[in-house]
């Protein structure tokens, strides 16, 4: 007996054993709980924490099984995202949502627009996630709603083969509620502060919690300059924060990603402290760029010096009192920091790195999976990369060492639309192509996002309509560019009351008063027009 038949008999048990419950119709009511199966974020928070682990277990076995998320900034959005995918692919397996920090900063903040740095409303991110599983819970209601009626037209019309056939889609009905990777900043403040805010987002429905190695009061976007990271130490308390949080709230395998902003972070706020030479404080501070100090003439008025390496060290500090890493040892740090990571809690890694480059990501994952054999990688693959650039630029250094002729192209010049039919340009759309998958198997990527894809989609697309129907092609804009693709492609959304809940509504209605109730889905409804 399916989940929905078991609600029947039991609801159909209680209302006869409450006299005055006749007029309640036991299977309406099954339909209500089906059709609102989470009853909290916690239930959500258990339920993708489950799916993530199962998801994280089968990439072990094989690194074709990585999973795939896009970012989103509204519920609808995130909605929308999963209806999609479900029509098109059957199926929201291995498919996620990323709530990107730099989007509710961009587009959420009351402040208005703001850029990534921990500036915006850190509750504004857990109501980010409660209003996406509402948005999520609601296409499961609306779905299913509709199968119900199905269900009812085929009943009236005595066709049981269809009956039996809308009956095994509701037994077998697959959920858009999926797993969020959520973005907590730096933790907004201290390890205090993330932990209460981790809490926020566990209740919202977050099984899974993002949290960088940079400086709180100091957070830059990971691609842009003056990245200042903390003391693996600082770091450390703040996983353990979300950790307890999860263990708190009984979400006992949820997940957190440590990402390390090293290898475009010169700066730190702060030297670590060591008790000993070797330990994590030692070797944060044997990164810092410097002098020997030889003896007291020279240190100077304000002058830090610190025991590193076995010498006495005098850091380059900035005039903003920050002190400065050496060149080129980003590399080294992020795998200190990766393996630090995982060896004190987190789950799963996210490297910020400057390009899309598999050989470059691949180099730093093998050196941590020499200590750490499953390490695992969330990776951005970013629009703040210029993809097309890189990808030429790749297939041209590539076929240049190889010795094929690339006179004809300049490569300073490869994003040119002169080159878009060229051969170099379909090899690097083809890498393009394959990156997600050869970033899985070749450098531990086991889910891939794209942090800001709607906040680009929502700008393109309003540039196109606002061009159209301000300009010549008037109502023929919108027409033609939205509506129509949207009756062609099937896209649900052309029947935007239908989405807004209003068949849900008339169908509460007939439960609620039956022959009495006043419905919007008449004859006169234009709707009906699709």
């Amino acid at each position: 007996m399916s989940n929905i038949q078991q609600d029947i008999a039991s609801l159909k048990e209680i209302v006869q054993a409450n006299k005055t419950w006749e007029s309640i119709n036991p299977e309406y009511a099954a339909r209500m709980r089906a059709q609102n199966r989470f009853k909290t974020g916690l239930d959500i928070a258990q339920y993708t924490a489950d799916i993530m682990r199962e998801d994280m277990a089968a990439y072990d076995k094989d690194t074709a099984q990585y999973t795939q998320s896009l970012g989103c900034w509204h519920g609808f959005i995130g909605q929308q995202k999963m209806i999609a995918i479900k029509k098109h692919l059957g199926t929201t397996k291995r498919r996620y949502l990323y709530l990107s920090g730099w989007m509710v900063a961009a587009l959420r903040s009351e402040f208005g627009p703001l850029p990534d740095q921990s500036m915006h409303e850190k509750t504004s991110v857990s109501s980010l996630i409660g209003e996406l599983y509402t948005f999520l819970r609601q296409a499961d209601a609306r779905e299913l709603g509709g199968l119900f009626r199905q269900l009812d037209t085929a009943r009236q019309s005595g066709d049981s083969s269809l009956e039996k056939e809308i009956q095994s889609k509701i037994d077998n009905y697959e959920t858009h509620v999926v797993p969020i990777i959520a973005d907590i900043d730096a933790g907004f403040g201290n390890a205090e502060a993330t932990y209460l805010l981790a809490k926020q987002m566990i209740e919202a429905g977050a099984c899974c919690i993002q949290i960088e190695n940079q400086v709180s009061d100091e957070k830059q976007c990971g691609h842009q300059d003056g990245k200042v990271t903390v003391p693996h130490e600082d770091f450390l308390a703040k996983i353990r924060a979300v950790r307890y949080a999860f263990l708190e709230l009984g979400i006992d395998n949820g997940v957190i990603v440590a990402r390390t902003d090293s290898l475009g972070a010169g700066l730190t706020k702060q030297i670590a402290v060591t008790n000993e030479p070797g330990d994590l404080g030692d070797q944060y501070n044997s990164f810092l760029d410097g002098d020997v100090v030889n003896g007291a003439e020279d240190i100077a008025n304000g002058d830090v010096v610190v025991k590193a390496n076995g010498k006495l060290l005098k850091p380059k500090r900035l005039a903003s009192g920050l002190f400065q890493f050496k060149k080129g040892s980003g590399e080294d740090r992020v795998v200190l920091d990766c393996i630090t990571s995982l060896q004190n809690g987190a789950d799963l890694l996210w490297i910020e790195t400057e390009k899309p480059h598999v050989g470059q990501i691949a180099a730093m994952v093998n050196r941590i999976r020499e200590v750490v054999p499953n390490a695992k990688l969330v990776y951005n693959n970013s629009p703040s990369f210029n993809w097309t650039l890189n990808f030429r630029q790749q297939v041209f250094d590539a076929w240049k060492e190889a010795g094929k002729d690339v006179s004809s192209y300049d490569r300073a010049n490869l994003m040119s639309v002169d080159y878009d039919e060229s051969d170099l340009s379909k090899e690097a759309d083809a890498k393009i192509q394959a990156f997600q998958r050869d970033a899985a198997r070749e450098a531990g990527i086991f889910h891939h996002l794209i942090t800001l894809p709607t906040y680009h989609t929502a700008a393109l697309s309003t540039d196109n309509l606002a061009k159209g129907y301000f300009g010549d092609l008037g109502m023929l804009a919108y027409v033609e560019g939205v509506q129509r693709k949207e009756i062609r492609q099937g896209i649900a959304c052309v029947k935007h009351q239908n989405m807004a809940g209003s068949d849900m509504g008339d169908d509460h209605k007939e439960y609620f008063s039956g022959e009495a109730a006043l419905k919007a889905s008449g004859k006169d409804n234009t709707m009906n027009q699709f």
